[in-house]
């Protein structure tokens, strides 16, 4: 199973838009270094939806490559189409992916039975873990806990990122479904509850900018210790808050240019974050010990 803080990864690119392969190798690398138990590629903080497929496998296959073993590599492979789902997860698995990320159809809202019978074809077609992912605030389509617990019988589907911030509804999920289903956080500020509730995991827009600090409270939640864990995420909690001033990935990662991780480029719809943000999350990443 895996556990601890699993980085959302920004996908890096140069001024013209274009991917930033030594940048992304160094992202890695700053990662491990760091201590993050693992990375997520080319999901919503990796602007997947703006990724063609062949970036969106090459940035998969990079990222498998330059990690080499010494972290698991998740894979974002979601669409609103399950043959594109499909398809997406086949190329993450021979790319070398240890497992896929895949985010509830967005736009087409289906039912609960279409979304029951979406990753129940995705989970039959390929052969590799599968983490489902639910953030209604962005699909516009919420996985009620009911169909989850459907899931979480068939083979491959090992967990979900549940994004909803309701602790409430997680230790619903923790306690219905069987002991090897994973449930991680999407949302960095209740991250550490659901943890301390007996989640696996966060999968963190914070760890970008903050890699140490988010991987020493994943680490201290999943030992028990609440105390130590909540001393260090107060620490960072106005990153949890300020990295969300505008959509993700807008603020986390005109901070990680700020912090030299990467140009400053982001891909259109989305643009740089606004000037009235600046000195919010200068601050922020001040006030966390990240950037002098």
């Amino acid at each position: 199973m895996i556990t601890g803080s699993l980085v959302a990864l920004i996908t890096p690119m140069k001024l013209d838009g274009t991917i930033d392969k030594q940048k992304l190798d160094e992202l890695v690398e700053f990662h491990i270094s760091a201590g993050t138990h693992g990375i997520v590629a080319v999901g919503t903080t990796g602007e997947s939806a703006t990724l063609t497929y062949d970036e969106h496998a090459d940035v998969i296959r990079q990222v498998v490559e330059k990690v080499n073993g010494r972290v698991p590599v998740i894979a974002g492979t979601g669409a609103n189409s399950t043959h594109e789902a499909i398809d997406l997860t086949q190329r993450a698995k021979e790319a070398g992916a240890d497992a896929c990320l895949l985010v509830v159809p967005y736009y087409n809202r289906p039912t609960q039975e279409g979304l029951y019978q979406h990753f129940k074809a995705i989970s039959e077609a390929v052969d590799i873990p599968q983490i489902l992912y639910n953030v209604p605030g962005r699909t516009a389509c919420d996985m009620l806990n009911a169909t989850v617990i459907r899931l979480a019988e068939l083979p491959n589907i090992v967990g979900i990122k549940d994004a909803t911030g309701d602790l409430a509804r997680a230790k619903e999920l923790i306690e219905s479904t069987p002991a090897e289903f994973a449930v991680y956080s999407g949302d960095d500020p209740t991250a550490l509850g659901l943890m301390l509730l007996g989640g696996k995991g966060n999968i963190s827009v914070t760890a970008n900018i903050a890699p140490q600090q988010v991987a020493k409270v994943a680490e201290l939640a999943l030992q028990g210790d609440a105390e130590a864990a909540r001393e260090i995420d107060a620490k960072i909690s106005p990153l949890h808050k300020d990295l969300f001033v505008e959509p993700n990935p807008i603020p986390v990662k005109w901070a990680a240019a700020k912090m030299g991780l990467c140009e400053q480029s982001i891909r259109l719809p989305l643009t740089e974050l606004s000037p009235e943000y600046h000195a919010r999350v200068l601050d922020a990443l001040k006030n966390a010990g990240v950037k002098d």
